[in-house]
């Protein structure tokens, strides 16, 4: 693995270019660069995420700020372009750390999975320290706690929030929310395939995450994720999650079933539940109906 040190001349350093951060050093390799995944690596021709500063070469490093997505999901795209593919999506509460702010876009990575991308700026807001997630596939918003109250927004499931529980609604930033579409953080679901199930008929969208558009690994991102099991948001990453089930071996509630491209989670021994590109929506279908597939057991 390459070295890295700090120059001895340090009034000789360059600027940070383009980035909107400096570092207090700066490093140069002793040793090759190495190939990383620039889906979950943070670098650029120009930047490159300061964690990476002994492992390959950049002309400029950044540390990241952590930021916070405000209110409303944001999509996480390849390039700064609002016309670009999402490969992910930050739900609100998620912390997204800036590597750069330019044109309105912030450049970086999300803290809880590592994927690289592009987030609009007006997007993310301070970060808060999580009281409570959403459990339900979303939360209405309401101006204060009483039942006749105008809902003034919804929240996705997985959305995080900091508030103080009072009678039978949190109180937060945003508003009031009722308790029973929350779970404490730490109070994780117990059956990750009903997590799941909240979500049918959810239509699927690439790179999404929530009742409005979902794509198949990120349902099964957001139901382990609220089951208490952190897992990835890539295909090739969730094909590494639990241990193989053998061939021959019957399904079990919750086995997770992974083709090249999508993947879903075993209902029982014969159904599962997945999020059909071809079908265009959460759906329940025999997993027999995904050819190629492979079997993980959590």
């Amino acid at each position: 693995m390459a070295g890295a040190k700090a120059p001895a001349d340090r009034e000789a350093r360059p600027a940070n270019g383009d980035s909107s951060f400096r570092t207090d050093e700066w490093f140069h390799l002793t040793g090759p660069s190495l190939t990383l995944d620039p889906r979950i690596h943070a670098f650029r021709d120009d930047i490159a995420d300061i964690g990476l500063a002994g492992q390959i070469f950049a002309p400029h490093y950044a540390r990241p700020l952590v930021r916070g997505c405000g209110s409303r999901q944001a999509f996480v795209r390849p390039r700064p372009d609002a016309d670009s593919e999402p490969v992910t999506e930050l739900l609100p509460g998620e912390d997204f750390a800036v590597l750069e702010y330019a044109g309105g876009w912030a450049w970086g990575y999300c803290l809880a999975d590592h994927i690289t991308g592009y987030v609009e700026a007006i997007a993310l807001a301070e970060r808060i320290e999580p009281t409570h997630i959403v459990c339900e596939k979303c939360a209405p918003v309401t101006p204060d706690g009483r039942i006749t109250s105008t809902v003034i927004a919804y929240l996705p499931m997985g959305a995080r929030l900091h508030g103080t529980e009072q009678g039978a609604c949190l109180t937060t930033e945003y508003g009031c929310v009722s308790m029973s579409h929350l779970r404490a953080i730490g109070d994780h679901e117990p059956d990750l395939v009903l997590v799941a199930e909240r979500l049918l008929g959810a239509p699927w969208r690439a790179g999404g995450r929530t009742v409005e558009g979902i794509d198949a690994p990120g349902l099964i991102q957001l139901a382990l994720t609220l089951a208490g099991l952190p897992a990835p948001h890539l295909i090739d990453q969730q094909r590494g999650l639990g241990a193989a089930v053998r061939d021959g071996a019957p399904s079990r509630r919750g086995d997770l079933v992974l083709t090249e491209t999508g993947g879903g989670l075993m209902l029982d021994d014969l159904l599962l539940i997945h999020a059909s590109r071809e079908a265009g929506k959460v759906c329940v279908e025999p997993a027999a109906a995904l050819a190629g597939a492979i079997r993980r057991r959590l």
